[in-house]
């Protein structure tokens, strides 16, 4: 095992597209994620799981069906197992997700967000 931090930066620096998280550590059954967020993305629920999302740089808005909750930078929210929600971000927010291995983005919504994870 190599003794080398994770550079979020250096990683969030590789790629550009949104809504496309990459996973750049694991811890126990979790992945740890970086992913660049813009616009809209879907409505959707996970049901097996609780969603952490922490904001590194921008503003992000978590809407859920009660009310909004706006994250800026340094700040993190989970959204409960089974609470509908929908991230949007008017500017590029990079963020870090905290969630089980296996973890669909779109969770039971689909569609043409759904994204395949990849170990940068």
């Amino acid at each position: 095992m190599a003794a080398e931090p994770v550079d979020l930066a250096a990683k969030l620096a590789l790629f550009t597209e949104h809504w496309s998280p990459k996973a750049v550590a694991a811890l126990n059954d979790y992945e740890v994620k970086v992913v660049k967020i813009r616009g809209d993305f879907v409505w959707h629920t996970h049901g097996d799981t609780d969603e952490l999302f922490l904001v590194l740089a921008g503003e992000l808005t978590i809407q859920l069906r009660d009310g909004d909750v706006v994250l800026r930078p340094g700040q993190l929210y989970v959204v409960p197992r089974g609470v509908e929600h929908c991230p949007r971000a008017d500017e590029e927010v990079h963020a870090v997700l905290i969630e089980p291995q296996g973890v669909v983005n779109t969770g039971d919504a689909g569609g043409p967000l759904t994204a395949t994870v990849e170990r940068i």
